[in-house]
């Protein structure tokens, strides 16, 4: 867990003054089918948003916990994020990822077992989920960076 953290602090400090920098042209630029660099910054203000429930939800709700998928297309839309300035959606972005940060440091052993079910009914457990959450957040992070 504690490489995860590392990677995701590192991931939140390399990145957090960087958006800002790229041509507001290219952050707006879409591709047919496919969301500008702005829209995936929006998406993972989204994911964000969703994860820092999930990630404080499992440790008092029944378990196992059941994970609530959502619609990400109409969020990144009805969430405008193609419109915003990208210093308060970079603001947004880090502030939510702050806090899962500090989460994921204070979260115990015991809790990082706890169990949740998808959608499809397969089940991980919430260290896979924090985990893999960084994993997504670097993987948009390098669309947006490239």
């Amino acid at each position: 867990m504690q490489n995860a953290i590392l990677k995701f602090e590192q991931l939140l400090d390399e990145n957090s003054n960087y958006f800002s920098t790229i041509d507001p042209i290219i952050l707006e630029e879409r591709k047919p089918g496919k969301w500008s660099k702005k829209e995936i910054l929006g998406h993972l203000v989204d994911s964000a948003v969703h994860n820092l429930i999930r990630f404080t939800e499992i440790n008092y709700l029944e378990k196992p916990y059941r994970h609530r998928p959502y619609n990400q297309i109409d969020l990144v839309n009805l969430n405008q994020y193609k419109t915003k300035d990208i210093v308060e959606l970079t603001e947004l972005w880090l502030s939510l990822n702050k806090q899962i940060v500090r989460i994921m440091k204070a979260v115990d052993d015991k809790a990082l077992e706890y169990k949740i079910v998808l959608s499809d009914e397969s089940v991980i457990d919430l260290k896979f989920s924090m985990t893999d959450y960084v994993e997504h957040l670097e993987h948009h992070i390098n669309q947006i960076r490239s």
